[in-house]
């Protein structure tokens, strides 16, 4: 047998659904948990206040889709700013290598002479540098200033924020509209809180993968997570049900 391994299989990712949308998955990730664990903590405390199903839909929807959109923008202005910021940055290194040169050829050999090297190589590495304007901002850019360009479009991670924010989000509500179609003959709040687990076990395994983390401790974690809120929310409304109604 091969001893051989790919790069993914070396990250942990062999799974081919990951390995097409692991840049992104993040997002998914992080947008899904938003939009489960917010929305869920709305249901439980309406549900908590007594409210009743159809209220719970409309405050619901009205979280999912106000939230999502908001999340979204921010996700994508977040990620646009730091583009332009790094684009910002690499014109400022541009001017400098062609009107500071000397400077900047300085700091390059400084930059090389802190990893060690030294004499000749020195100057070998100084002069491979410096013979691209490309490859010396790109050096700079990473060594001098510690910033790396992320080839990820700021468009997808606000569009990908939001369907997993309004795809996950929407499983507490599911049980909800299914019962405002055709009568459940089962505790709502009990099924909900059965599906958002669920969700809650899948983004949690999720998390795992995108964090190079144990996968059933990442899954636990994020399922204690979900049920920390859905309490905090559900006698947060119980507690102003009794308040208001006395």
């Amino acid at each position: 047998m091969s001893k051989e391994i790919s790069e993914s299989q070396a990250h942990g990712t062999t799974n081919p659904f990951v390995e097409k949308f692991q840049d992104y998955l993040g997002e998914f990730v992080y947008g899904g948990i938003d939009g489960s664990i917010t929305t869920f903590a709305v249901v439980a405390g309406a549900a908590g206040a007594g409210l009743d199903s159809s209220i719970i839909i409309i405050l619901g929807f009205a979280n999912l889709f106000a939230d999502g959109f908001a999340m979204s923008i921010g996700a994508y202005l977040s990620s646009k700013s730091e583009k332009d910021n790094y684009e910002k940055h690499k014109k400022i290194e541009y001017w400098e290598i062609e009107n500071l040169r000397e400077k900047e050829i300085e700091e390059i050999r400084e930059i090389y002479q802190a990893k060690g090297f030294e004499g000749e190589l020195l100057e070998q590495v100084v002069q491979v540098i410096i013979a691209d304007d490309d490859r010396w901002v790109d050096v700079m850019m990473k060594e001098e200033l510690g910033m790396i360009e992320s080839d990820k479009s700021p468009f997808k991670i606000g569009a990908i924020t939001f369907i997993s924010f309004i795809v996950l989000g929407f499983v507490p509500l599911l049980i909800y509209v299914l019962d405002y179609f055709k009568k459940q003959d089962v505790n709502l709040l009990v099924w909900s809180s059965i599906l958002t687990l669920a969700a809650f076990g899948v983004i949690g395994y999720l998390k795992g993968v995108v964090n190079h983390k144990n996968k059933l401790t990442s899954t636990i974690s994020t399922i204690l997570m979900g049920i920390v809120a859905a309490l905090v929310a559900y006698y947060v409304g119980d507690f102003l049900e009794g308040l208001v109604g006395q």
